[in-house]
This record gives structure tokens, sequence and C-alpha cells, in this order.
């Protein structure tokens, strides 16, 4: 009826009851006002006591309904009572319908966002796709932390390891990447972020785009601007994290270090760069002391290494594995330098041959 789809008999025989029942008539009379109301958009208040108004009507349908029976028995009308109390159902549902719709459209909004966290474990890497459509690489032993919605002026994550990001560019909403006391703020680029715990560095590497980087205990100096094909290393500071992400910051008592960017080896592909092999399942190292080296193994075999001489700590070592098995990569570093080992379970002994 309120859509103007009831036929002519129709509308005359809800005329004739209504003008019977003056309690039906104001109902019906609501209900128009109500459906009015939403078609101008009503205020979300009114549309609380509206729906209030609403539900009363619905809960008194039935008694009332047994009511208007018992006179239209009384007057032999069955059919009129029949098509008034469908008539008057079908409006009670619908209006109550577009009430719950609104509802829970409302609820939707308002309803906070989750928290995710993707982590891989030692000997495992994972790639995600996030909510706006970037594609992140996370490497061995690693955590990002960040909101399932990515709805409000920026979008940020928070990184404990290492992870390759391929940002979806979105001009008004920055992606912003916190760790270790520095935040990498970009709009669309592809990164790579090196940051585990125990690492006494921070490594940016930029591909593609332009990132900036601000350090927490340095926040008001200028952001070091990062062009593509170049590495930022910041030495880590003392620092204090916080829970949420858009307070994820640390306090350091230090000096800020001084950044040192270097240029990457362009000419090769993006798969034969030493910064991002382990995205193409591959671990490298150039000129790492033995125990620096032993850190990547650690997460990339899921072992632990154990050196029971200074010396073999201090081993430059050069080279890359690929796969090779953790025995296969040990038998081979024994052939290209003077060490001597022994697996125990996941436990591997390392010491020098001289």
């Amino acid at each position: 009826m309120l859509n103007a789809e009831a036929s002519p008999s129709e509308q005359e025989e809800l005329n004739n009851l209504l003008s019977q029942d003056e309690a039906l008539q104001q109902q019906y009379d609501l209900l128009v006002r109500i459906w009015k109301e939403k078609n101008d958009n009503v205020k979300d208040e009114d549309n609380v006591n509206a729906s209030d108004t609403i539900s009363r009507i619905i809960s008194r349908a039935g008694i009332e309904s047994d009511d208007a029976e018992m006179v239209i028995r009384r007057k032999r009308q069955r059919r009129r009572r029949n098509i008034s109390l469908a008539t008057f159902s079908l409006f009670s549902l619908a209006v109550a319908g577009w009430f719950w719709k609104n509802n829970s459209v409302s609820s939707a909004i308002i309803e906070k966002p989750v928290k995710e966290i993707s982590i891989t474990q030692n000997g495992s890497r994972t790639r995600s796709l996030l909510a706006d459509g970037t594609t992140v690489w996370l490497n061995v032993g690693s955590k990002l932390f960040y909101e399932n919605d990515f709805n409000g002026t920026t979008r940020e994550v928070r990184l404990e390891g290492e992870a390759f990001f391929d940002v979806v560019k979105q001009s008004s909403r920055p992606f912003i990447v916190h760790t270790s006391g520095i935040d990498i703020r970009v709009l669309g680029t592809a990164f790579n972020v090196k940051s585990y715990p125990e690492d006494k560095n921070v490594e940016t590497t930029l591909y593609r785009g332009l990132v900036q980087v601000v350090r927490h205990e340095d926040s008001l100096s200028k952001p070091i601007q990062l062009v593509p094909n170049h590495k930022l290393i910041l030495p880590k500071q003392a620092a204090i994290e916080t829970i949420k992400l858009s307070e994820d910051r640390r306090l350091s008592v230090k000096e800020p270090a001084s950044p040192n960017i270097t240029p990457i080896d362009s000419t090769k592909k993006e798969s034969e760069r030493i910064e991002t092999a382990w995205v193409y399942n591959r671990i490298e190292f150039q000129g790492d002391s033995f125990e620096e080296v032993s850190k990547k193994l650690e997460r990339w075999y899921n072992v632990t290494i154990v050196f029971t001489d200074e010396r073999s700590k201090q081993l430059s070592v050069t080279g890359s594995f690929e796969k090779e098995t953790v025995d296969q990569a040990f038998a081979a570093l024994k052939v290209a330098f003077p060490i001597n080992y022994k697996i125990t379970n996941h436990e591997i002994f390392v010491e020098s041959s001289k």
C-alpha cells in the first residue's frame, strides 16, 4: 500500500476496515508517517524512537488481531479481515525489516576493527594479501601485526622480523610500517624491511616508489628520504614498545645514529639480489661473520647453532643455499671453510678446525 502497489478494490476494503476500527487507523497512520520519514532520511535518534514504537505495535498485533477477528466474525466479513490483517502484517514486517537492516548497518560501521597477527615459525615463510590489496611476504621467524579493515586515514602495521611489502597506492591513506623505533611511511611502493629482535640494525631496501623514514627519538628532524635501489641501515636504539599500532613508539636515551644509505646492485634482477633472495626461497651471505650467518641459518633451518670456540665465530663466510638440507649445507660449509661440526637432533655444534 505504501508503495502504491495495492489494487483499487484492496485499497477500498482497507479504507472501510480502518473507518470501523479507530485503533487500527491510528496504527496505520503511524506506519505511513514512519515510511515518509524513512524516505526523508530522518536522524538516527528519531529512527530509534520509531523503531521502539514499531516493536510495540508488532508485539500487540496478535492481541489486536484477535479483537478485530471477533468484530469481523460478528459482521460476517471474513474476506475483508483476511486482506486487512495480511496487509497490516506486511506493513509491520516491511518497516521492522527496514529498521533491522539500518540498525545492522549502523552496528557494522561502529564495530571496532579486529587486531590480526601473521606469524611464521623458523623454517617457514608465508605470503599474505592485506585488506587493501597490499601483498606481504613474511620471512622465517617473523610477526606482522595489523588491523583487519584499513578503514582509517592511514594503513598501519607493526613488524618484528623481516618482510617484503608490495603496497597498493592510495594517495589519501599512506601505508606505515612500525618497527624497532622507526616509522616507514609510503604511498605505493615495493620495499624490504629487516628488523629481527637480535639484529643490531634495521635495514630498509627500496625497489620501487619512495619511502620516508622517521626515527622516534628524532621525530622533530626531517624524515629520511629513500629512493629506489638504495638501502638504509639504521642502528637500533634502546626502546620501549606500546600496545596500539597508532601509538607504537619507542623511547631512547641515546643520540640518534647517522643513517647509512648505500646503493644496491640494480643491474641484477630482483630475484638475484641478496637483500630479497629469501623471497625466492634462497638464503645468501657475502662476507658476513660466521656468527652473523649462524643467526640466518638458525631461522632458515629451524635449528640451534652452538659455537665451541671464539675463532669459528669470526670466520668470513660467503655463499648461498636454496634447496640444500641442513646436513648438505654444513657439509658444503666444511669443505669451503676450516670448521668441524656435529649435528645432534636440532642442535649443531661448530668449532674451528685450525
